[in-house]
């Protein structure tokens, strides 16, 4: 088939839906105009759902299953999508992620997931559980996910990686004492690794600081760069270069106004110092 989108089910609970659906459709011989006539919806609809485009609706879910006969067992599968803590656009992000050869990042409010230590990133997780944001098993996608990607770029050659962290990041406590020490060893670690270029944004920056959300840009083995940015609701994936470029400049400016590696590593030292 031509153009035909290939789907990894281990990347998201999206694609794994979108995997089902088509497997079972074609199972019974049916074209996507085919299963449209039998769901009333469009067949260009129901492309975007087995590609990962679009996510399946309650409503979505129920159709198929009656369409195709299985019961409930797509809209259970559907459930699962709609209750993935992963923002849009952040699986298929994180496959880009791992074929990276430059990674630049910035953060706000906490470690960046690339450089978080294992109880750091639990911490974080169970806290969100602790204030109902996420289930039990929500809380362990996240986790399961940051231990994929932080062993994705464990490789040779190793991709090279810009931290910027905003000084809020080394300065919030997170899961007490013993756990925050640690972590700021692990920033020191990172920052002495030869591949990376570590970076705080002091407070002092006041204005000067080029965003107010987190931004991660990607350069990938062709030299193409995309970017992903993220609120509390919503994850942006942009491939676009007339949208990436600005972000590039942004982050350019940033680097040149934060403070120097060297100056960095010794602020973080400082507060480890000063953590008990």
């Amino acid at each position: 088939m031509v153009n035909r989108k290939e789907l990894d089910p281990e990347e998201s609970p999206k694609a794994r839906f979108g995997q089902r659906l088509r497997t079972l459709r074609e199972e019974r011989g049916w074209t996507q105009d085919d299963l449209s006539e039998r769901m009333g919806y469009s067949a260009t609809h129901i492309s975007a759902i087995e590609t990962g485009r679009r996510s399946p609706t309650t409503r979505f879910s129920h159709s198929a299953d009656r369409a195709l006969g299985t019961g409930d067992q797509l809209e259970r599968q559907g459930r699962a999508v709609r209750s993935s803590a992963l923002l849009e656009g952040f699986p298929e992000f994180v496959k880009h992620e791992s074929q990276a050869v430059e990674i630049r990042l910035f953060e706000l409010g906490i470690i960046p997931g690339l450089l978080q230590t294992l109880e750091y990133a639990a911490a974080i997780a169970h806290g969100a559980v602790r204030r109902g944001a996420i289930t039990e098993q929500q809380a362990e996608e996240r986790l399961s996910l940051l231990e994929r990607r932080q062993a994705s770029i464990d490789r040779t050659p190793a991709p090279l990686v810009h931290a910027v962290l905003d000084e809020s990041c080394v300065r919030r406590p997170v899961g007490g004492s013993k756990v925050m020490a640690a972590q700021l060893d692990r920033l020191c670690e990172f920052a002495a690794l030869p591949n990376t270029v570590f970076q705080v944004a002091p407070f002092a920056l006041g204005e000067r600081r080029s965003f107010d959300l987190p931004v991660t840009l990607v350069a990938l083995p062709d030299r193409s760069h995309i970017s992903y940015a993220e609120s509390a609701q919503q994850g942006r994936l942009e491939r676009d270069i007339r949208f990436v470029q600005p972000l590039l400049t942004a982050y350019h400016q940033l680097q040149a106004e934060a403070l120097s590696q060297a100056e960095s590593a010794a602020m973080v030292q400082q507060f480890r110092k000063d953590t008990p």
